[in-house]
């Protein structure tokens, strides 16, 4: 039976890392691949890496309410195509949605089925660090992703599970082993 799942966390709580750990070992489960109107790099498969399109292309797929979710980051469309999901969850796959928590509420709001995960850093201030310590944005947009992620906290009662990231091994264990419970389960 196909399953939809739905992770998210704040911005450094490790969320990408837990869930590239996940997928390796439950092949089974197809990541949601999803759609952007930022250019592709020379590196990066269309239909692979990312659906890419047009804003004009994006902006005609919410008109005609064909997105799950979507949001703009740094000038740029990104969503979920409905489409996607629906054609794996029919051919008996399991989807994973890695998302912000906004994305996240909606997802729920179209699959209420579908099984959330929360990542949780141990502590604001590790949190903090982490976003310090990656040294890839400017104290402006640190100061951003701290107040969002502080925002992003606030929603973790509305996730199924709730999974801290103290240590990484541990945090990829736990939501290995919460996929695997859930995949077996009957409805």
């Amino acid at each position: 039976m196909s399953k939809i799942f739905v992770i998210s966390a704040p911005s450094g709580a490790g969320k990408t890392s837990i869930v590239r750990s996940v997928l390796k070992r439950i092949p089974e489960i197809i990541f949601s691949i999803s759609a952007t109107t930022r250019a592709q790099r020379d590196f990066e498969l269309d239909g692979v890496d990312y659906f890419f399109m047009s804003e004009e292309e994006f902006k005609g797929k919410i008109e005609s309410d064909e997105f799950v979710e979507w949001e703009t980051f740094y000038g740029y469309f990104y969503g979920t195509l409905k489409s996607f999901v629906n054609s794996e969850t029919e051919k008996g796959n399991s989807v994973l949605l890695e998302v912000d928590v906004k994305g996240a509420m909606k997802i729920k709001e179209v699959y209420p089925e579908a099984i959330s995960i929360f990542i949780l850093p141990p502590s604001i201030d590790e949190l903090k660090a982490r976003l310090i310590n990656r040294k890839t944005e400017s104290d402006e947009d640190l100061q951003k992703r701290f107040e969002r992620a502080k925002m992003e906290i606030e929603f973790q009662e509305h996730f199924n599970y709730k999974v801290v990231n103290e240590d990484l091994e541990k945090a990829r264990e736990n939501v290995y082993n919460i996929l695997l419970n859930e995949l077996t389960k009957e409805k």
